[in-house]
């Protein structure tokens, strides 16, 4: 990022009215017509204007000053500044290489199949490519729908899985939880594991009854067999 001046007008203002240097030299340093800084000088403009030192700024020094003062064809260069101010990312689709745009449009349906909660310009932010793609590709009038993969963004490098990670996270804030459906048809496990028990015994004693009842029987036929049996003893004695 290219370094400017701060408040151009101001520092034109102050270079008029304390330096000799001359109209080409201000309207250079401070990117104006020399025409501007004349009527400066001649107060037909810029006349509320209070003037600012730009070497109190930082943004020039009195050795240069001195220089251009001494030459009037030397140029005034800012001062390297004491502290390097980051430059502002750029807002707006990410930028895909030329080598892996063509994988755009795979990475743009699996988004579109496995989160639709997205909106277009989140999936234009995560891949870099514009809301009519998107939408040709959602309502499957893409040229190239026929032959379309689903691919993970992450996996193509066209994002990075904590980038989807958060735009999926701000697709979903705000948006109502799922009902639990599990509670309707699933009983706790403390229930279950009673009623599990208790079905076994009931079985159980089913099985007890069951097995009484052909014991009585079995007694009963034993018992209407003996008295048979000692009648036919007695009859053959």
């Amino acid at each position: 990022m290219a370094q400017q001046l701060l408040m151009p007008k101001a520092t034109a203002v102050w270079l008029v009215d304390n330096t000799a240097l001359s109209f080409d030299q201000i309207a250079q340093f401070c990117k104006m017509h020399p025409l501007e800084i004349k009527a400066i000088a001649d107060g037909e403009s810029h006349q509320g204007i209070k003037g600012l030192d730009p070497v109190q700024t930082g943004q020039l020094s009195r050795e240069e000053i001195s220089k251009a003062e001494a030459d009037p064809n030397h140029k005034l260069k800012l001062a390297d500044p004491k502290v390097r101010v980051p430059e502002a990312k750029r807002k707006g689709p990410r930028y895909t290489p030329v080598s892996k745009r063509q994988d755009r449009p795979n990475a743009i349906y699996w988004l579109v199949r496995n989160h639709p909660e997205l909106k277009d310009a989140q999936v234009s932010r995560l891949v870099g490519t514009t809301k009519s793609t998107i939408e040709q590709i959602r309502n499957r009038t893409h040229w190239n729908s026929a032959n379309l993969t689903p691919m993970d963004p992450v996996t193509l490098g066209l994002c990075t899985q904590i980038d989807l990670d958060l735009e999926i996270e701000r697709a979903n804030k705000g948006r109502p939880l799922p009902s639990a459906a599990a509670d309707e048809t699933l009983a706790p496990t403390s229930e279950t594991e009673k009623l599990g028990f208790g079905a076994g015994n009931d079985r159980e004693e089913e099985e007890k009854e069951i097995d009484a009842e052909a014991v009585f029987a079995k007694l009963k036929s034993l018992k209407r067999e003996t008295p048979e049996e000692d009648e036919e003893d007695d009859y053959r004695r």
